[in-house]
């Protein structure tokens, strides 16, 4: 079974009320060998880079979150009988991962506890700050961060678009999943090519 495709409403999609939502790209998650490796991890820095310079030159807000965990490991709750330790606190695998693009006017979600961008976070004070009706998400793990980010924003009345080639999952099958999930009632699936074409 294949995820739904539905033509983005391109009328209620415009550079002033759309964001660029940037998951988790952390060592942690993308580096080789790293503690999470998310296969084919590494191929979307390219991918993504080239949303945000669209995003740039179209002016949108550029947002990067960071799962970030105390040192010592007591905001976990039960995520470790299901995870490995990662994103600790103070080390290199809460680094965003090498080769993308950022800016110091990037917008940074920090100190993110739970799989969903918006739990706990100021994620949703900033979009509403920013009058911002649709985001575009991309990053990792398809069916875990982003698959969770985009049922809250979808909750929450924002507009998702979800570029198919700038998410990544664990496996296949779990992307595949995501994917299958995510369009049915949450999103637009989408690639990073007809998202780049808007207002072209």
């Amino acid at each position: 079974m294949e995820p739904r495709i539905r033509a983005i409403p391109i009328d209620k999609i415009h550079p002033t009320n759309t964001a660029l939502l940037i998951i988790d790209m952390e060592r942690d998650f993308i580096d080789v060998e790293a503690v999470q490796e998310t296969p084919g991890g590494r191929d979307l820095v390219p991918v993504i880079n080239q949303l945000i310079e669209w995003a740039r030159f179209h002016t949108l807000p550029v947002i990067f979150t960071y799962e970030m965990h105390r040192a010592d490991h007591s905001d976990f709750g039960i995520e470790l009988e299901f995870d490995t330790l990662h994103c600790l606190e103070g080390t290199p695998g809460c680094e965003l991962t090498d080769g993308l693009d950022i800016q110091p006017s990037d917008y940074r979600i920090l100190n993110k506890r739970r799989y969903d961008c918006f739990m706990g976070t100021e994620l949703d004070l900033l979009l509403r700050s920013k009058r911002i009706e649709n985001l575009i998400c991309c990053g990792v793990t398809a069916h875990v961060c982003v698959m969770n980010t985009v049922y809250t924003a979808r909750n929450l009345d924002y507009r998702v678009i979800v570029p198919k080639d700038a998410i990544a999952g664990i496996s296949r099958e779990y992307y595949q999943a995501a994917l299958l999930c995510m369009s049915d009632v949450f999103a637009y699936v989408s690639t990073t090519d007809e998202v780049v074409s808007l207002w072209s």
